[in-house]
């Protein structure tokens, strides 16, 4: 006579078609009174037992198991169907692109369970070749968060991302500044076209692309007030940006700008030829900056355009430079001038100097002469060596 099984024990009964031994039991229910049923197989009965506890171990630490068929493709694509509703339209484009270029075709395949560090770091190492740092970073990102998101849905029991860093790609195009001889050969060749102002504009005040394409004529003021005490300029007020809500990049980036009159001189004409080209209608977008159709422009506008004008600019390889390199000049040429760090800082909307020496740290002066200056002068003449 078959001895029955204890209570809690469960069953263990052969699966003809799998050709396996299924043991299974029955931990819970589920709110709508369905059972909870945990399996393990193997091809003999220890073998399915010994599995069986392991699914429910598993289970007692939290760390469900995954569906066998569950790869890093699903766990990707659920990512990018489900975990980027907070982003821009074109950063959702930009990672889509990203993950199905070089995610998908290199480990697609793999089961999430199964994938371990060495897959990753192999993954990364041979992207370093191709692809630049940044890239290297996004990529890197775009799959730790879709294991994350995999994590919390119980698709797997860790996310072995987390445990690589990302290595040094291939190196890009340094950013450069115009020295002051390159930055007059470029004034005089805008002069006459349509990005005369936008250039004076990001020359002279280091104000970011981003930031004057968003720019409006109510953010304008382009005769200040002598009356006022103290004195209040000509002045942009820089405070929107195309980004996501039209914030600016960071609170210290909302800032006050007072304009040098070669601007003021810009300003005024680009609003002249706005009036007499579009009548009443002038101000319809109120962005100071648009395209031929009166539009918002985007990046590949104002780059386009920026190296047309350009074109004739003595000493200057127009391919070679894009409309930032700009904001790169107006520190160079602060700092070349003696204008103190802080004040550069201050201008450009960094949050410190920190910020300003890390991400213009070719264009600043290296060597801080003011100490040296100051110390000669005041033993000049003693005769102390």
């Amino acid at each position: 006579m078959t001895k029955r099984r204890s209570r809690g024990e469960g069953g263990l009964h052969w699966d003809e078609k799998r050709q396996r031994w299924i043991a299974s039991l029955t931990i819970g229910y589920t709110p709508a009174g369905k059972r909870i049923v945990k399996k393990g197989s193997g091809k003999t009965k220890t073998e399915a037992k010994n599995k069986l506890k392991e699914v429910l171990r598993d289970h007692e630490d939290g760390l469900l198991t995954a569906p066998g068929n569950h790869t890093v493709e699903v766990a990707v694509r659920d990512w990018l169907a489900h975990g980027l509703g907070k982003l821009t339209p074109r950063t959702q484009q930009l990672y889509a692109g990203l993950c199905h270029a070089h995610i998908i075709p290199a480990l697609g395949k793999r089961k999430l369970a199964e994938l371990s560090a060495d897959d990753v770091d192999a993954w990364l190492a041979s992207k370093a070749k191709t692809l630049s740092t940044r890239t290297l970073q996004i990529i890197r990102a775009c799959l730790n968060r879709s294991i994350k998101r995999a994590m919390v849905r119980n698709k797997v029991k860790r996310n072995v991302v987390e445990l690589c860093e990302t290595p040094a790609g291939r190196t890009g195009r340094s950013s450069k500044a115009l020295t002051f001889t390159q930055a007059v050969a470029v004034l005089r060749a805008v002069e006459g076209t349509r990005m005369h102002a936008y250039v004076v504009l990001s020359l002279f005040t280091g104000a970011r692309t981003e930031e004057l394409r968003a720019l409006t004529w109510d953010h304008v003021d382009l005769d200040g007030c002598a009356d006022a005490v103290p004195l209040v300029p000509p002045y942009i007020a820089v405070w929107r940006s195309v980004r996501v809500g039209g914030d600016t990049k960071t609170r210290k980036s909302r800032r006050t700008l007072a304009l040098p009159q070669r601007c003021v001189d810009a300003l005024t004409a680009l609003k002249a030829t706005q009036k007499a080209a579009q009548g009443d209608d002038w101000r319809a977008t109120s962005l100071v900056f648009v395209s031929d159709a009166g539009t918002a422009l985007d990046a590949a506008n104002v780059r386009r355009a920026f190296r047309n004008a350009i074109k004739s600019a003595e000493g200057i390889n127009a391919k070679e430079w894009t409309p930032r390199e700009l904001r790169h000049s107006f520190v160079s040429l602060l700092s070349d001038g003696g204008l103190p760090l802080e004040e550069i800082s201050r201008l450009v909307g960094h949050s410190s100097t920190t910020t300003t020496e890390a991400v213009y740290r070719l264009q600043i002066r290296p060597v801080v002469q003011s100490g040296a200056t100051a110390m000669d002068r005041i033993f000049a003449g003693s005769g102390e060596a």
